[in-house]
């Protein structure tokens, strides 16, 4: 456990990513396998189940402290994450409280990490009220003092640190001579943690073992157009092909196993069975890239997002929710072939070997499969064009792809652009603010905005929200502004003086049941700070509806 702390002090210190690859890679060389594996889930910052949650380790430091609610309330605003309240808290209280006696177990010293996380922590887990309350304070009165964050961090399930999965991948293959990608791929589909596990993950690469397994390749994401890197290159150089609005996914079909992976890393097979139907009728050996969409046999143009969202986390879906709700996958990219991985070849080459794999498909929905449109481009002038043209395809755009691009992984610029439609927009009114997390955890970072009702009296619906957009110093001055035009406080949530404008821009909207409003968008963020525009000039619910109407007709 020591030498984790260390880890975790050290790597919150330092900020280059060099020196956070060389102490990652110190760590997980040093370590037991049992104790990297548990430093990797941590690192990695995956759901994991809370042990138990910051909200019952408030309730313990409150009750057990004489600690007032509002008091605690007021920190954890300020602080905005529990494991750290709590520490900064506890050494005003530790020595009000008696030492008590409880079911924990003895903490020896030294004892490693993978011991907290597999034997004590889910034995207080496994405990019921006074019994649990007792065993955390015991467990408080047992550690040393600079202990607590870490292993109330380790309680709450709330770890979270400055590397990202990349970082990580890159500083476990330099460690163990691996290549980047390979250490990605085995992490794809989650890493329960053991020694055995841990063990496989630093194992030199077998060919053998990616055909057996289910779990998809790391998705190769584009970059938003930078036209500037592109004006001395042949314009025939490129394909295009619609950047259609689903959900990224990858369809594999190896052994008796077929699967599919939405790009968040979880595997959707019940949300979608019709899709794993057909995918069962690909040739062993097979990986298609593509888009998870919702879309009728025979309409020429897709449905929207919103109806996809209908399929999204189900466990089961029913007759008539895949009559109302059908689904297509619409293959961009063939990853695997024949058990092959061609990820390496011209993606005019993958493409080419896709077309002849769905032409000799054999399956009664075949429909339900089908390659994306791609095109040459002729000239730059028609590229503008075509991203016009999207929005009667009801696309979000398109997309730009090098004739010879291979296939990689992460978001590597130079291959593959992405030029979507400019955002919708609508200028909002600022209602509600909340403190940020993790550095932003004392600013209000957190805005919900409101729009005109069509009322003969309007009032402000809350219609969004958003926290994105703004610069360093407009957060400065609008967290002191809301500070002195608060109007009322719910917990962590501040109400303030409806007087600020902010244009607010997104990239698709539909009704919604779920909103006050009766309207949803998908990823509103701040465009800018409207300073010009009085509050009632924002703008009113009928011109969302009016967007929503101009979205259906194109």
């Amino acid at each position: 456990m020591l030498v984790f702390q260390a880890l975790f002090e050290q790597l919150d210190q330092v900020t280059g990513t060099r020196a956070k690859v060389s102490l990652l890679v110190e760590h997980f060389r040093s370590v037991p396998a049992a104790d990297a594996a548990w430093a990797l889930v941590l690192l990695l910052g995956k759901r994991r189940r809370r042990l138990i949650t910051g909200r019952r380790l408030r309730t313990i430091l409150e009750q057990r402290g004489g600690i007032p609610e509002w008091l605690i309330t007021e920190c954890h605003g300020q602080v905005g994450d529990s494991a750290e309240t709590i520490t900064l808290l506890w050494p005003a209280v530790s020595t009000k409280i008696s030492p008590v006696e409880s079911d924990l177990p003895t903490v020896p010293d030294h004892q490693p990490l993978h011991w907290w996380m597999d034997t004590l922590l889910p034995t207080i887990s496994s405990l019921k009220d006074d019994a649990e309350a007792n065993a955390i304070i015991e467990l408080w009165q047992t550690i040393p003092d600079n202990q607590h964050l870490v292993i109330n961090k380790l309680i709450t399930g709330g770890f979270r640190v400055g590397v990202s999965t990349g970082l990580i991948s890159r500083a476990i293959a330099e460690a163990f001579d691996l290549d980047t990608e390979f250490v990605l791929q085995r992490l794809m589909g989650g890493f329960e943690p053991s020694a055995e596990n841990f063990q496989k993950l630093i194992l030199p690469a077998n060919a053998e073992e990616q055909r057996s397994k289910g779990t998809p390749y790391p998705f190769f994401l584009a970059s938003p157009l930078d036209i500037s890197r592109l004006k001395d290159s042949d314009p025939n150089d490129w394909l295009v092909e619609w950047k259609w609005d689903g959900i990224r996914g990858q369809l594999i079909h190896r052994g008796l196993g077929t699967f599919l992976w939405s790009r968040g890393e979880e595997l959707v097979n019940e949300s979608f069975p019709e899709l794993i139907s057909i995918g069962e009728a690909l040739p062993d050996g097979t990986v298609l890239d593509g888009e998870v969409i919702c879309w009728k046999e025979d309409d020429p143009t897709p449905l929207g997002f919103d109806q996809l969202q209908r399929r999204l986390n189900r466990k089961q879906v029913g007759n008539q929710l895949k009559r109302e709700c059908p689904m297509r996958f619409i293959a961009y990219d063939l990853l695997e072939h024949n058990g092959e991985d061609i990820r390496q070849e011209p993606i005019s080459q993958r493409q080419q070997k896709l077309s002849e794999l769905i032409r000799e498909l054999n399956h009664p929905e075949q429909w339900r499969l089908r390659q994306s449109q791609h095109w040459a481009l002729k000239t730059w002038k028609e590229l503008d064009q075509q991203r016009q043209e999207a929005r009667k395809q009801k696309a979000e755009g398109v997309m730009l792809k090098h004739r010879t691009s291979p296939y990689l992984g992460g978001r590597k610029r130079g291959y593959w652009w992405k030029y979507k439609h400019d955002p919708m927009h609508l200028d909002a009114v600022l209602l509600y603010a909340q403190a940020g997390n993790g550095r932003r955890a004392n600013l209000f970072t957190d805005y919900t905005f409101g729009l005109w009702s069509d009322a003969e009296a309007p009032e402000l619906v809350t219609f969004a929200k958003a926290y994105s957009g703004l610069d360093n110093a407009e957060i400065l001055e609008l967290d002191q502004w809301i500070r002195k035009n608060t109007l009322q406080r719910f917990g962590p949530t501040r109400s303030v003086r409806p007087e600020q404008v902010f244009e607010l821009g997104f990239e698709g909207i539909h009704t919604s049941k779920r909103h006050k409003a009766g309207v949803a968008v998908r990823f509103p963020r701040i465009l800018r700070w409207r300073r010009d525009k009085p509050a009632q000039e924002g703008n009113c619910l009928n011109d969302a509806k009016q967007l929503m109407d101009d979205q259906r007709q194109t």
